[in-house]
């Protein structure tokens, strides 16, 4: 099959970028602030690299139901932009792109690692490996897909790995492997023979409408401000939950004997989530087992209606009650939902209460996971902290307590006042 050199107007690229469409180096990273256009970078060059033959990508993300709407969906838009639709046949299925010369983009979770094993393209090997939101990813997922890499390939193709994400916290083990002792918070680019990393911002993506790049200048804590718009590594000292673990619950020997489970839904559609939690919790042992997660944007209740039932069954689900027209529409579509009571100072006395109990969190449930991560108190002006969490970022952890509230009601008082002691003196820190 020929190589198709369409031709690619130089302005469908960031000038930031344009340098390294041909780049050959082993380990890419793509990291930095929100909005940057790293994705679409990295979409446009997979585009092209089909196009020119002899090579084949693999793209990942930690679970299979987030790469419909974002790396697939961004490839696709990187093909219309090129006006190249009629050389590529699309499956959304199986998630598969195949140009007409035989080369493939093919995608899956890395929540199945017996799935990733048998991916085999349908013409060649495997030369790329795109890792999108490589922060949610583990040490393990990574050596797994290093071994993807393996097979022999045409003359003069080098095998890469791209990470691209938004950093987290600098305790993380992508900062600890690959950033620490070479990479500064104002360095923007590190380059060896095995190595790239390449860290950009808003300020870097010409396409971005004003009340994008408005809505980024103007946060105003101190925590997002220098992670989602300055593209740092985050330093958090000031953390709401530090009691809290990731195992693989749902392979685990005591989740067959889990009887009694828990759902949270928290109500969103463009700009926040829609999130869903199922949970058990052992009484004996003060501990809150998160064992599935339901995260998605721009979905109808009808579509919530269909997808969580898949998970909660007929059991009960306590939902944001701020919305008791969705909580019926969730009724009417055999959701067993009912609104949470919340109520005065439910917020910080529901954190207090999530923050006394051991909580063991799956490690599908990759935005759970995220906002326990970075939840934190808020700040003054003068810095000091408050007794008051940041409102971002938190809609798996309203929802869960949203699940609890007939469980804190049994309480004491006396185990209430002394839960808030506790916290007091952390904040104090």
């Amino acid at each position: 099959m020929p190589a198709y050199n369409i031709e690619i107007e130089r302005n469908i690229w960031n000038d930031v970028y344009y340098p390294y469409i041909d780049l050959q180096t082993r380990l890419q990273i793509l990291f930095g602030g929100s909005s940057s256009g790293k994705s679409v970078f990295i979409a446009d060059r997979l585009v092209r690299d089909l196009l020119k033959g002899g090579r084949n990508y693999l793209g990942v993300r930690k679970t299979q139901r987030s790469i419909r709407q974002s790396q697939f969906s961004e490839v696709i838009r990187s093909i219309n932009r090129f006006n190249c639709v009629g050389l590529f046949d699309v499956n959304w299925s199986v998630l598969t792109i195949t140009c007409v010369n035989g080369q493939q983009a093919l995608f899956t979770g890395l929540d199945d690692v017996e799935k990733i094993k048998s991916i085999v393209p349908q013409k060649g090997v495997i030369t790329d490996i795109w890792i999108e939101e490589a922060t949610q990813t583990t040490p393990d997922d990574f050596k797994q897909l290093k071994k993807r890499l393996r097979g022999r390939v045409g003359k003069g193709i080098i095998k890469r790995i791209m990470m691209s994400f938004n950093p987290i916290l600098r305790s993380h083990w992508i900062y600890v492997t690959f950033f620490s002792g070479r990479f500064n918070d104002q360095d923007t680019l590190y380059h060896d023979d095995k190595l790239f990393i390449l860290k950009t911002t808003y300020l870097d993506n010409r396409f971005l409408e004003q009340d994008d790049i408005e809505n980024l200048e103007d946060e105003t804590d101190e925590y997002y401000h220098s992670v989602y718009t300055l593209g740092n590594w985050g330093v958090l000292g000031d953390l709401v939950f530090r009691n809290w673990r990731v195992e693989d619950i749902l392979r685990g020997v005591m989740y067959p004997t889990f009887d009694l489970f828990r759902n949270g839904l928290d109500f969103g559609f463009t700009n926040d989530p829609t999130a869903f939690n199922r949970s058990y919790y052992h009484r004996a042992t003060r501990t809150i087992y998160v064992t599935h997660e339901y995260h998605e944007r721009g979905v109808t209740n009808d579509v919530i209606a269909k997808d969580i039932k898949k998970i909660a069954g007929d059991d009960q689900v306590v939902c944001d009650s701020a919305e008791p027209k969705s909580i019926q529409e969730l009724c009417n579509h055999g959701i067993n939902a009912i609104g949470a009571r919340k109520g005065k100072d439910s917020t910080i006395h529901g954190l207090q209460w999530l923050a006394q109990q051991a909580i063991v969190i799956d490690t599908s449930c990759t935005y759970t996971i995220a906002e326990f991560e970075q939840y934190h108190w808020k700040k003054n002006k003068d810095g000091k902290v408050l007794n008051e969490p940041a409102d971002r970022d938190n809609h798996h952890i309203d929802e869960l307590r949203y699940q609890y509230e007939d469980e804190m009601l049994t309480d004491t008082e006396e185990s209430v006042e002394g839960v808030g002691e506790s916290v007091a003196v952390e904040i104090d820190w």
